[in-house]
């Protein structure tokens, strides 16, 4: 081997040395950058979130109500779920709480799901479920019960409640803790003591024909929506109360039955005002 083609190789091997070393770019104690870690999205998270929520009503509709615990939490833990999802999600916890006997739990979920969304509400369906529905129910009102305190605090010279209003709010109570007996017997207690409000009458007679149709005494309840009509003849359930199945064919009955009522007395008292009218064909000016 030359000495010329030596130094060549030599001189070639430093060059790609210097320039390898060159391309490697140095920390400040000299040593080598190391490659940036991967850097987690929020859009990344809010993907992962909807994906848990996903899992998690897959595995409730499955019965795996433990897995579905964990996977619905996890959705939550970030809070990137819309106030939507987040109630959905914390209805499930709830769901799956209770079905599993742990009642505290399922309350604390329900609760949760109200404060995040004003707007949450089970279904007809759901609402009456056996298991859960009582405890629903129970942590809706206890809600509306420290709402409305809340707004009493910022009042001055509250007075206490009625009779009949204590009575419409006992009742109220005893309905959305699932004792039917005790609710129709303060809610009717509370109509005959005098509601001063057109609204608490309606409300409290309307709650009334529930608890009748939830005992299945449905001739007592169809009667009692048809005494509605005559305090208020515009009456009507809202959608999630109509579509309900242990009412929904008898108050639809009685509202057919009102109506009818309503027009027939409409009627009867047009034709005695045309009786009682003077006649006019005829009459001399």
């Amino acid at each position: 081997m030359s000495p010329t083609f030596t130094m060549r190789s030599i001189a070639l091997a430093a060059a790609l040395l210097a320039a390898a070393c060159a391309e490697m770019p140095k920390l400040g104690g000299g040593e080598t950058q190391k490659p940036a870690a991967p850097q987690i999205t929020e859009s990344m998270l809010r993907e992962r979130a909807q994906d848990q929520l996903a899992t998690g009503v897959k595995q409730y509709d499955a019965g795996d109500y433990d897995s579905a615990v964990k996977s619905l939490s996890a959705s939550l833990e970030h809070g990137l779920l819309s106030k939507a999802d987040q109630a959905r999600a914390r209805k499930l916890l709830a769901f799956s709480h209770c079905v599993s006997g742990r009642e505290v739990q399922c309350r604390d979920e329900f609760r949760r799901a109200f404060e995040i969304y004003p707007d949450f509400a089970l279904t007809p369906a759901e609402d009456g479920h056996p298991i859960w529905g009582p405890i629903y129910r129970n942590v809706r009102t206890q809600l509306v019960a420290e709402r409305e305190a809340a707004a009493g605090r910022k009042t001055t010279n509250i007075l206490p409640l009625a009779k009949a209003e204590q009575m419409l709010a006992d009742g109220l109570v005893k309905y959305d803790a699932g004792d039917y007996p005790a609710a129709h017997t303060l809610l009717v207690g509370a109509v005959k003591e005098g509601l001063k409000s057109k609204d608490d009458q309606v409300r409290a007679m309307k709650v009334s024909a529930f608890t009748l149709c939830l005992e299945n005494k449905l001739r007592e309840c169809r009667a009692e929506f048809v005494k509605i009509y005559d305090v208020e003849p515009k009456f009507d359930l809202t959608p999630a109360e109509a579509g309900h199945p242990s009412w929904s064919k008898t108050f639809a009955a009685a509202k057919a039955q009102a109506h009818k009522a309503q027009k027939d007395k409409e009627l009867k008292e047009a034709r005695e005002k045309a009786k009682g009218a003077p006649p006019t064909a005829g009459v001399k000016k």
